[in-house]
């Protein structure tokens, strides 16, 4: 039982109410009563919307599950399905034409291209190696990844072989973002010298420091390091010993999908983790090899130009926090007697502790442009963004913030947020910084709004269904048209498998072409790597040319499987896939509070997962049960099987606890439950199921 201490009216966790008055507005220099009183007066005003919002869903829901019911069989008439979804208010009308207004952007999200990292909050080496990925080894990266396509490293040592290899591909790399002057080679240089190296276009070059030459190209920088003591630059015949990469320019600290927090104890971790970033002074120890390693923020990089003049650049990814969406409550403070919503919270609290940063009280500094970057996932529509934005503009107001201080990036992942893209900008146009797509989710929204309307394709079908080609193509076109790019990221999702990064360099670049300023990547090698793709596409010139934007015929065309036969091993395959990863990722959340890692898929390939992977796996196989494309034996049957599977994979893990032995235990029953209660959880959310069965774990049940 949680004993609180009262503020205000509102019952806290005590050691979260200590690190707010003492951690978080101490150095503030704000008023403690004051802020205890205005949040009361907030949530008086927030709590009962952000409820009557909660119910509309459900209410439209409804609605719309009413309608398949009565059209049952009936081919869907796309004019007569959109003159419904505009009589019950799911589709509203198109605003007039606009432009957003954002202001005070930092150029990582404004006016550069490249890689974004989503990492959990909860993990501070985690959060400490992604902050750091803003640079990383071009060297490192194609040496210890598939991305290179030549003889594996042998084991046991540095591999002569490889390595040369490495810097080849290296240098051609060079040859095309850095050309020389007179058609020379990077790997014809020799005795490199401080005059420098004559370039095609010198203005490329930046400036020296210490032994290190920088360059741009497309906005982005490259840092060659010359060390003649190095390993590596002594064999070298211009001693170049790495080529690092600006790579991970912006990074998402996640309180949402990658973390398992369900209570104030994991909350305080979080915002005790966001305030390390913030004040500079994160640091985490670990064992490697026999030796304690201690992880800090890296520095920033300086030289030298060649009149003298003293220049920087950031040695950080620039932050962004993401706050979780309007749906679940948190017992880390109650107000009138219930769960506060927790996404009022984290907008409070990581706010808060952003405002230390626009008041320059941390080490290195996080915007250079006084924002605090938040991303607001899950919103449905128009008028939750619209409530996002009357809610930043009270903590704002709360805080003491010049307005718009508070910046929020909209994912793109629910049916009706996609529908009314426009209308959704609009809401947040003086604010607006992101706007990001996401398979995972936005399909676990496509099946559960639909529901009713008959059994959905396979998900490997889904892929290539007219809906999401709509989805993706829209999201950019419409970014575009009001205004995004120059301000905003418009931004693709996860590349999944971080040990597939040859199939990565040849695929991700599509992104880039379909005119995404920024896309998701599962580790700063990814990182590295796919910021060579932004020197290949300058994404800038490439959103100018980019064509008509779908409408809402495609985008609403429901993904049924119509007139499929599929024989019972089809079905069986379909089932085993959606039960293993099910079980591989919830085992993991619910026995270790593990919301994001490397999960092995049923062909043994490693996936970054996060909570999205529930939400669409448990979704399809509960549209199949109530269609009777299978039966509830059929899922045991396959729960049974893949969780055999599932233990045999992580065998070689001390904390794990295998499901076979534990039918009855959190683990298994939450994958039951997520499943067999699926049609009735509200959009089709895997967090009240989860959070619930965690809680029960941790109380030891």
């Amino acid at each position: 039982m949680t004993e609180y201490v009262t503020r205000a009216g509102i019952e806290t966790d005590p050691q979260l109410a200590q690190f707010i008055e003492a951690e978080v507005l101490g150095p503030l220099g704000r008023d403690v009563d004051a802020f205890w009183l205005g949040f009361a007066d907030l949530l008086a005003h927030f709590a009962p919307r952000n409820a009557a919002l909660l119910q509309k869903r459900e209410e439209l829901q409804a609605k719309i599950d009413a309608w398949h019911e009565a059209h049952k069989g009936v081919p869907l008439d796309q004019d007569e399905y959109q003159a419904f979804l505009r009589e019950i208010g799911y589709l509203v009308p198109e605003p007039a034409a606009f432009t957003i207004g954002t202001e005070n952007v930092d150029p990582e999200i404004a006016t550069m291209a490249g890689p974004q990292l989503v990492v959990p909050i909860l993990n501070a080496r985690f959060l400490l190696n992604a902050a750091n990925a803003r640079w990383g080894s071009l060297y490192d990266a194609l040496y210890g990844t598939d991305a290179l396509d030549a003889q594996p490293a042998t084991p046991g040592g540095y591999d002569e072989l490889r390595g040369a290899a490495v810097v080849a591909e290296a240098k051609r790399f060079m040859d095309d973002a850095v050309p020389l002057a007179d058609g020379k080679k990077w790997a014809d240089l020799v005795d490199v010298d401080d005059k420098g190296i004559p370039l095609a276009d010198p203005a490329q070059c930046l400036g020296w420091n210490e032994g290190s030459c920088f360059y741009r190209n497309n906005g982005l920088h490259i840092e060659v390091v010359f060390d003649a003591e190095h390993p590596v630059g002594r064999t070298d015949p211009a001693n170049i010993a790495d080529i690092i990469l600006e790579a991970a320019l912006t990074t998402i600290a996640d309180c949402e999908d990658s973390v398992a927090a369900v209570d104030a104890e994991d909350k305080l971790l979080a915002y005790r983790n966001w305030l390390g970033v913030i004040r500079g002074d994160l640091e985490e120890s670990f064992d490697k090899g026999g030796r304690t390693l201690t992880r800090t923020l890296a520095g920033d990089k300086r030289f030298t130009d060649a009149e003298g003049g003293e220049h920087s650049l950031p040695g950080r990814s620039l932050m962004f926090v993401r706050n979780v969406g309007h749906l679940m409550t948190n017992p880390a403070m109650r107000w009138d007697g219930e769960e506060i919503p927790e996404g009022i919270l984290d907008a409070v609290i990581t706010s808060a502790i952003g405002a230390q940063d626009v008041a320059g009280l941390g080490k290195y500094g996080n915007s250079r442009c006084g924002s605090i970057y938040i991303v607001k996932p899950k919103m449905h529509g128009p008028e939750e963004c619209a409530f996002t934005n009357d809610l930043f503009d009270a903590v704002e107001n709360l805080l003491g913030l010049p307005r718009d201080t508070i910046k929020v990036g909209v994912m793109d992942e629910e049916r009706r947020t996609s529908a009314n893209l426009g209308a959704c900008i609009h809401a947040v146009r003086d604010r607006i910084v992101f706007i990001n797509t996401g398979f995972l989710d936005r399909t676990g929204d496509e099946i559960h709004t639909s529901m009713r309307a008959g059994p959905m394709m396979r998900k490997g079908a889904m892929k290539n269904a007219a809906w999401l080609k709509a989805y993706e193509a829209r999201n950019v076109g419409i970014g575009l048209r009001h205004g995004l790019s120059g301000r905003a990221q418009i931004g693709k999702g996860m590349w999944a498998a971080p040990d597939l990064m040859g199939q990565m360099m040849v695929e991700k670049i599509g992104h880039l072409r379909a005119g995404a300023n920024t896309a998701w990547v599962p580790s700063p090698t990814a990182a590295t790597l796919h910021a060579i793709h932004y020197h290949r596409e300058d994404v800038f010139e490439i959103q100018q040319g980019l064509g008509e934007v779908p409408g809402l015929d495609e985008l609403l065309t429901i993904p049924l499987a119509d007139g499929a036969n599929w024989s019972e091993d089809e079905i069986r395959e379909e089932l085993d896939n959606n039960c293993q990863g099910l079980l591989g990722y919830v085992v993991r959340w619910i026995d270790q509070g593990v919301g994001c890692s490397k999960v092995p898929d049923i062909n043994d390939v490693g996936l970054m997962e996060d909570r999205a992977t529930l939400r669409i796996s448990s979704q399809h196989i509960a549209n199949w049960l109530f269609h009777g494309v299978i039966t509830e034996d059929q899922v045991m049957e396959s729960l049974r099987r893949m969780a055999a599977k599932v233990d045999q994979q992580n065998a070689g893990d001390p904390f794990y606890e295998p499901l076979l032995e534990n039918e009855d235990g959190a683990a298994f029953s939450a994958a039951k439950d997520l499943i067999f209660k699926g049609v009735e959880q509200p959009s089709g959310y895997t967090e009240p199921l989860l959070h619930a069965w965690r809680r029960r774990k941790k109380a030891g049940g």
